[in-house]
Parts: structure tokens; sequence; C-alpha cells
């Protein structure tokens, strides 16, 4: 039973979507191909529908979302609201928990990332990217129960819920696994794309970093250092080292992250070192090539004490959305014989 509500990220059985959403699912098919994937494990979607059985029988909380206007923002925040009181209310049911405090138990019981892995997100379709619970530094038994049910109340936030209705994405069926992972205490980390953001240039991958966790970068705190890698060359062709005033790390007196202060001296000192930066762009492309698709991908880099390269690990890999929807346009119109592209290419050159 355990093996159903639980399981190492290595071991999530197929199809993983629906048995361990979006995230986990990914996590779980890098690390079996070899990747650096920090260890971990999911609490299933089987997990999530046994708790709702639960508290919502009547499955009425996702017919509530379903009739919910995403042009009504209060109407959505009400119900969202409701809907996560009713699930962080209740007892997770002893089996899920002996499940999540059996895993963790067999990892180690080390401080770990907590994080949301609803089966809707990170698809070529839909990102969900920042809308549900992620809570880094966990430690304890009771902790990581208490923020898996977190994350599965995390699933109606209201941004997530008015997501879902702008999307009319459908209610029924959507169900919230939890990835937890290892905690890493990393240098510096971040995300990185696989074609460029902000032109769609395939042929670039750009690199954006800040120190300590990569919390800092995503949440807005930081301004990050920039680095545009050509995939034709392997060089660095562009960097904007920026100053970086804050940065996300882990509480001294426990578990949990604060926002510190960057020591003057590193401010306007760059995150990675250029050996560094090529590393990240060719395990890049290794995530990508192993996609068949561009990606956005969360990474850090972890001091190894030894002098040497920092060690890299994947923390999240979602496809790129933004231009993979868009069409490119059309190089020329069809002519009727190819020497008309030629004469045409003449008479604009002259």
């Amino acid at each position: 039973m355990t093996a159903e509500l639980a399981c190492p990220l290595t071991a999530i059985p197929a199809p993983a979507r629906p048995v361990a959403g979006g995230k986990a699912a990914a996590l779980g098919e890098l690390a079996a191909a070899g990747l650096p994937v920090p260890s971990g494990y999911v609490v299933t979607t089987a997990a999530f529908r046994r708790a709702l059985a639960e508290i919502d029988p009547d499955q009425a909380i996702p017919a509530a979302m379903e009739r919910l206007s995403g042009d009504d923002p209060g109407a959505v925040q009400a119900a969202a609201a409701q809907a996560r009181h009713r699930i962080l209310a209740a007892p997770v049911p002893a089996a899920v928990a002996d499940a999540v405090t059996s895993c963790y138990r067999a990892l180690g019981s080390p401080p770990v990332a907590v994080r949301s892995s609803a089966t809707g997100e990170d698809s070529a379709a839909a990102s969900f990217a920042g809308l549900a619970g992620t809570y880094l530094w966990v430690l304890g038994t009771e902790a990581v129960t208490e923020h898996v049910r977190r994350c599965w109340a995390s699933l109606y936030s209201a941004e997530s819920v008015s997501y879902r209705r702008h999307q009319r994405l459908p209610e029924a069926g959507l169900a919230m696994a939890v990835v937890v992972q290892e905690m890493l205490e990393p240098r510096c980390a971040g995300v990185m794309f696989t074609r460029s953001p902000v032109t769609g240039d395939p042929s670039v991958i750009v690199v954006e970093a800040s120190w300590g966790l990569g919390s800092a970068l995503v949440s807005g705190d930081v301004t990050p250092d920039e680095f545009v890698v050509s995939k034709v060359t392997g060089q660095i062709v562009r960097r904007a080292v920026a100053s970086k005033l804050r940065q996300h790390q882990r509480d001294p007196a426990g578990s949990g992250v604060l926002v510190a202060g960057v020591p003057a001296e590193r401010r306007d000192q760059p995150c990675l070192t250029d050996g560094e930066v090529l590393a990240l762009a060719r395990l890049g492309r290794r995530v990508s090539d192993h996609y068949g698709c561009p990606q956005d991908i969360e990474w850090a880099a972890v001091d190894t004490g030894d002098g040497q390269a920092a060690r890299l690990a994947v923390l999240q890999s979602r496809p790129e959305t933004v231009w993979s929807r868009r069409q490119p346009a059309p190089a020329g119109e069809p002519r009727a014989r190819p020497v008309d592209h030629v004469l045409d290419w003449l008479r604009g050159s002259r």
C-alpha cells in the first residue's frame, strides 16, 4: 500500500503523469535517464484522492470550481479560500501519513523541499509555473506531512483556480501529487532556457543565476546575472552581471528560508565561472535532447569544497510554451519555379 501512496522518484510507474503529476513525472524521467536530480520521492495522486474522498465525498469542491468564471476574481477568491480551508482543517489519512513518513525515513530524514506536482502542470499546453505550493528546508516527519497537505490545498489557490478557468481546463480528474526531495544548499541557482525567452531564437541557451536559493530569482526579489551561450559555437556570446542585493538562504534558527543581504564584495561578482556556464549549457542540451523540445529548467550549483567546479543539479524541467505555440513566419512566398526566388533576390539587391 505504501508504494501506491508514495514511492521513490526513480520508481514512478507508467504512465507517470496521472500518478505523479507533471513536475514529479519529469524529475523521475530525468533521474532514470542519468541526469543529476536530487534524491527524493513522490506522494502520489492516489494519496490526494484518498484524502479528498474523506474531505469531499460528493466532489462538491471541483463542481464549485467548474461553475466559476475567470472574469469574477471575487468569486474565485472566495470559493478557492473555502476549498483550501476544508483541506487544511482535515486530518491527513493515517495510511497516507504512514507512507509519507516511511519514505522520508528511507531518504534519511534530511531537510527537504516539498513541492506541488499537479496532473495538469508542466505540460506543453499549460505550465502552472509558480501557482502552487513550494516549501523549502522542511525538517521532520510532522512538518513534512503538514507541508504535503499545504501542497494539496495549493491546488485551490486563487491564482491557480483563476488560471484554470481562463484556460477552460476541466476540474474533474485534476489531482495533486507532491514531490519531496533532499534539500540542497547551493552557492547559486537559477533558471535556464534552451531557446531565447525574449526572441525565440533556438540557436542559443540563456542562463540566469543569483546567489543562494533559486527562489530569490523566481519570486522577483533579485535581478539575476544573464549569460547567453551559442549552440553553434559552444561559446558565451553575451553576459550581463547584475548587482545582486538580496539572496534567499536557510534560516540558521532552524527550518525555513529567510531573505538576507548579499555581502558587498559579492554583489557585483558573477555567480558562475565561464566553465560552469558552459557546463550548464551542456546540461541544458542534454535535457532538451532527451525531451526533443525546448525546455525551461530550474537548476542549482553546489560547491564541492575541493576548489573544483560546482556540482550541478536539475530541480525542475518543463516544456517551453511561449515560443513553441507560435508558428514561424514563412521565409518567402512560394514561387512557381525555384529560379524565381533567385530573380526576386537579385531585383531586391539593386
